[in-house]
């Protein structure tokens, strides 16, 4: 409860602001693609194509390759947001010097010792939801894997013993659903730029979560890559 009190109305409006926008441009986003075909509701129709490609293939080894190499990012993320965690509650042992070093940034507000602490912890909370969304990331390209290993032979699903249409429309909805996982993981790094902006003001929090919420939506639904794959 002393972090209530201690915290000023301005970083509660800042952090609430954060979090709005947040979950706001995801809940945004998930919407306005289904009527709007966003970069992964797009990225999705060749994920379709591929797992069609991939049931009348024999064999499938390159389908395992791709799919490992998809896991490798997810786990290169979930490892650096360990090693981040680390780092950051390692700040926490050296706050004293960390404040002084702030408060020598020009537009820096000055921070007590507590709401210093306290901006550590939401960032720690940031970095601990990205690793459990990359690690989720991870364990669904196995399923990926599995499903794929699992497909009958061409010849199976040329003499009609099973539906090849079937068969690939679940594989793609696996890695389909594997890619939304590493989106909000992906989401969350980018996000927990603009809650660093917290350490020079409340302002800078809501502007820097603004800048985010613009450049998301950029890469989303106007970037270059999305007009090639429309295309």
């Amino acid at each position: 409860m002393k972090i209530f009190s201690i915290l000023p109305w301005a970083d509660w409006l800042a952090l609430v602001c954060f979090f709005a926008l947040w979950v706001g441009y995801a809940w945004f986003a998930k919407v306005l693609g289904q009527r709007r075909s966003s970069l992964l509701i797009t990225t999705n129709r060749y994920r379709g194509y591929w797992m069609k490609q991939a049931a009348m293939r024999d064999p499938r080894m390159l389908d395992g390759l791709i799919t490992q190499t998809l896991s490798n990012t997810p786990a290169f993320f979930s490892s650096t947001s360990i090693l981040v965690i680390g780092g950051l509650f390692a700040l926490l042992g050296t706050t004293d010097k960390a404040t002084e070093l702030m408060s020598e940034i020009p537009f820096a507000q000055a921070t007590p010792l507590i709401v210093f602490e306290f901006k550590i912890l939401v960032l720690v909370s940031i970095f601990v939801y990205a690793f459990f969304r990359f690690s989720w990331c991870m364990r669904q390209y196995t399923f990926v894997a599995l499903v794929i290993g699992a497909m009958p032979p061409p010849s199976d699903f040329k003499s009609g013993k099973f539906d090849a249409l079937e068969y690939a429309d679940r594989a793609a909805a696996m890695v389909g659903a594997a890619a939304e996982t590493f989106n909000d993981g992906l989401r969350a790094y980018y996000f927990s730029f603009a809650a660093l902006a917290w350490f020079i003001s409340p302002l800078a929090m809501v502007l820097g979560t603004g800048a985010v919420v613009a450049i998301l939506y950029s890469r989303e639904f106007h970037s270059e890559v999305l007009k090639v794959l429309r295309d």
